[in-house]
């Protein structure tokens, strides 16, 4: 039986990404999200989960959107945010240690609001960018934490045995934006073949509805409401949903 984690990032984002990921999970297949700590819809998101407690919730390690919670980050930061993505998909130089406290500072308040983490992963993925790896094996291990294992040295710590990263493309609808390089419905068939595998899975969507802070923030905008769509609606949601060779999980499991 394969143990399939539908996890979709940003919970806290916002309310709009708060509400879409909270439908996704009551309504559709949705099992866990992760939540970023520095961002407006935090205690938001919060306030929901406390609603539905069996929706698996992990933190969401950010370095490049929105502000730190702390105040001696500076090399983490330009003109008190943290640093644009760009600056990651080049040589880079941060120091660890505080991106170690940062990082560490995001996780202690998830823990402080009364959730605690199933897992650990990153916005953009940059704890898959050099040497941050170091700094999440070196939290994962503090808090006994499994991570997403998109990254070279995942075998250190706890992670599931495949991870799916192209699902946004469901959401998708201009061909040349995706990253598949098949058709979606070729996608699906290949992903449900995964999905009915003896083995865990993690796939990562985000699923959200529209709202003024995530217009304005974000690149990403309207494949993630056709992602909750999608999680409710459609047959694959319904077919994953319904077949007995696939159990649907978090990272509590893991």
């Amino acid at each position: 039986m394969g143990k399939v984690i539908f996890n979709s990032d940003d919970f806290g984002y916002s309310y709009g990404v708060n509400y879409g990921i909270l439908d996704a999970y009551q309504r559709g297949i949705l099992t866990s999200t992760t939540l970023m700590a520095n961002m407006p819809g935090f205690e938001h998101a919060v306030k929901l989960k406390k609603e539905v407690p069996g929706l698996g919730v992990g933190v969401h390690l950010t370095l490049t959107c929105g502000k730190p919670l702390l105040e001696n980050v500076d090399s983490l930061t330009e003109g008190g945010r943290f640093r644009p993505l760009k600056f990651y998909q080049q040589p880079f130089a941060i120091d660890q240690d505080q991106l170690y406290q940062e990082w560490n500072a995001q996780i202690q308040k998830v823990y402080r609001a009364g959730i605690l983490p199933t897992h650990l992963d990153s916005h953009h993925h940059t704890h898959s960018f050099g040497s941050n790896q170091e700094v999440v094996i070196a939290l994962a291990k503090k808090y006994d934490l499994p991570v997403r294992g998109n990254f070279e040295r995942s075998e250190e710590v706890r992670h599931v045995d495949y991870f799916e990263l192209y699902f946004d493309d469901v959401g998708e609808k201009e061909v040349k934006k995706r990253q598949i390089s098949t058709s979606i419905e070729a996608y699906l068939k290949d992903l449900y073949k995964k999905l009915q595998g003896n083995q865990t899975i993690e796939v990562m969507c985000h699923t959200a509805y529209l709202d003024q802070e995530l217009l304005e923030g974000s690149s990403f905008i309207y494949p993630r409401v056709k992602q909750v769509e999608f999680l409710i609606h459609s047959s694959f949601a319904q077919k994953v949903k319904k077949d007995p060779s696939i159990e649907l999980t978090t990272y509590k499991t893991i």
